[in-house]
This record gives C-alpha cells, structure tokens and sequence, in this order.
C-alpha cells in the first residue's frame, strides 16, 4: 500500500489520538501508534485499528513511555515519520496535585525530550512535530484567552504543559524546528475518558435513566469551560502541520460555560429537571418530578487552586486554518449521553 505520509501518535489510545488515527488514515497516511504497555486491556477507543486490513498494514503499534528517552528515539529513528503528533501526557489536573513529579516528567520533559531527539538525529528539516497544550496554562486571566493572552497557570499540570509550550517555542526560533502548540480548550467525546467531569455527568445520566440510584458527586459547579467536541478539533493537529509556517493557535468555540450548566443540559436529555437546593458543600440537586436526590457536592473534587473560567478566541485558527467548530453545544452532550446509555444497555 502506498502511503502519502508517516505519522507518529503518541498517545494514540486517548480521546483525541483515537480521532486523530481515523482522520490521518483517511488521509492516507501511515500511522504508528505509540501506547504505554499495562496488564490490563486500554485499546477499546482503537480496537477497529487491530482488524486483519488494518493491523500491520496500515497502524503499526509500538509500546513506549514519554519517560523512556532511548525506546522514544529507536521509535523515531527506525520508523521516520514526517510528522510526530505528541497527546501524551498526565492530563487530570486535580492528579496532578498528588503526582506532581511524575506530571512534569511526563507532560514537561517528555517534551523536550522529543525535540532533542529531532535535533541529534539531525532530521529537523524532514519532520514537522505537534505538541497538544492546553487552556489550563492560561489560568486566571482576562478572558477571552488568545495566543497573546499573559499566562498565569494553576495547577502543577498547567506548569508543566506551560514549559512544553516555551520549549517548543525555544527549539522551533533556535534549531528553525518545524514545532508548534496547539492550545485546545476542553474538548469532549463519546470516547472521553470515565474521570473527566463532563463524562462522570453523561454516565450518571445514563444510570439515572436506567433505574440506577446512584449520586453523582461533583466539586466546583460554577467553575465555567470553554467546552466543544473533540471530533471538531483533532482536525487542527492536522492542519497545523499543513503550513508553511509553524504557529501556535487557540482552538476553541467562544462559548463558556459552567459545569453547573453541563449537568442541566445532560439531565434535560433524559428530561429531568435539576433543582438546587443549599449552599457550599451542602448544595444538592434534586429530580423536580421525583424530589429524588441526585448531585451531592464533594470537596474532594475541589482543587486547591481554581481556574474560574476558560474561554478560547480562535480567530487566528479561523482566519489562518480556515476553521470553524461544527458541532453544536446541545449535540455534543446529546451524543455523550445517547452513548453513555446505549453502553450500559449493552452491558445488561
């Protein structure tokens, strides 16, 4: 099979890579896909990639870890992509509190770590090297955030993605690497991974639809996210590397909101309405046909430092890249919570 490119995902078992794989292959390319090795199955979001017309002719699966410089240079070196797209990373921000260490090891000179094997194996003009940031590294700063936005991170894993944002800044006007950051704002999916807040929402839907009693527990309701669908936005990793210039661009919708209002437009897909009653810890939601409680506020989920709200300008990514977001608010959780309950069906 003739291939128009090579690809190197790193991170390929995650929401945005399991996306991003399906759109390259359309493209034609190559992909080699690189997952951490666990005892435990973690290829659900792939296991389309591993059919006998796929495996070994189209996606070639490697194991590897971000922490392991030698294994991440034999990859590079042996396979010779013309682009390298790292979503790798620790990316639960209130993990990052507990684990700081290992989150900057992994989500800051993982980074760096890549680069340089770029630039020793001296192959800076044959590659072209997408690194995913993040809306956290801007913090808690005026709003809407833009790519001349100050940034103010709040979080060990907004510190250690902010430094992978300077290093590829550094290696691209340094060694004329052709690098760049795509700052994507919260992104979801039908594949988002069960800890993330907008999918322990659709999941408790789907329970709660079901007959399942179960409380959903949640921190910071107020807390406001810049959120659009995933599906949209893997097609900027792409397009990114398509220039003939490297840049960092904001992806986003434009719109925020908060987590409070996630869990309304959820619920109302199952048709409960949610009543809030108390205040702090001791606000509660409520079904308002069954006065059933549903939502219990546990601090465990607050962070020690907030983010109070993100919200993306990417009118650079409009004007430049030529895109838009296309999928609506309302039927990104439509489809999470249509997904969450046809799942569970299947599971009955």
């Amino acid at each position: 099979m003739k291939f128009k490119k090579t690809a190197l995902i790193i991170g390929i078992t995650g929401q945005d890579g399991a996306y991003l794989a399906d759109f390259l292959i359309k493209k034609k390319y190559k992909i080699i896909g690189l997952k951490r090795r666990s005892s435990s199955f973690n290829t659900k979001r792939i296991n389309h990639l591993y059919e006998r017309n796929i495996l070994k002719k189209i996606y070639f699966p490697f194991y590897g870890d971000l922490t392991d410089t030698s294994n991440l240079i034999r990859i590079i070196q042996d396979n010779k992509p013309d682009e390298i797209y790292n979503l790798g990373a620790q990316s639960h921000v209130k993990t990052s509190f507990e684990v700081p260490e290992y989150t900057a090891n992994v989500d800051a000179l993982a980074v760096l770590r890549l680069l340089e094997a770029i630039r020793r194996l001296k192959i800076e003009k044959k590659i072209k090297f997408y690194q995913a940031s993040t809306s956290e590294i801007f913090g808690n700063t005026k709003i809407p955030q833009n790519e001349k936005t100050t940034f103010k991170p709040q979080s060990p894993y907004a510190i250690s993605k902010l430094f992978a944002y300077w290093t590829v800044v550094n290696y691209r006007e340094a060694y004329n690497i052709f690098a760049v950051n795509g700052i994507l704002f919260n992104h979801e999916s039908e594949k988002r991974g069960a800890t993330f807040v907008t999918k322990k929402i659709t999941r408790a839907v789907a329970d709660y639809y079901l007959g399942k009693n179960n409380i959903l527990l949640l921190g910071n309701l107020d807390a406001k996210r810049d959120w659009g669908s995933a599906k949209d936005y893997v097609k900027t990793m792409w397009m990114m590397l398509q220039k003939k210039i490297p840049s960092d661009y904001v992806i986003a919708s434009g719109v925020s909101r908060s987590v409070r209002d996630f869990v309304k437009e959820a619920y109302g897909c199952i048709g409960v309405k949610v009543l809030w009653k108390g205040k702090g810890l001791n606000e509660i939601g409520i079904d308002s046909k069954t006065g059933k409680k549903i939502i219990k506020i546990d601090k465990y989920y607050f962070r020690p430092t907030e983010v109070h709200e993100l919200r993306g300008d990417a009118s650079k990514a409009k004007r430049e890249l030529k895109w838009k977001p296309e999928t609506t608010f309302k039927k990104l959780v439509r489809d999470m919570v249509q997904f969450d309950i046809n799942e569970s069906l299947n599971k009955i």
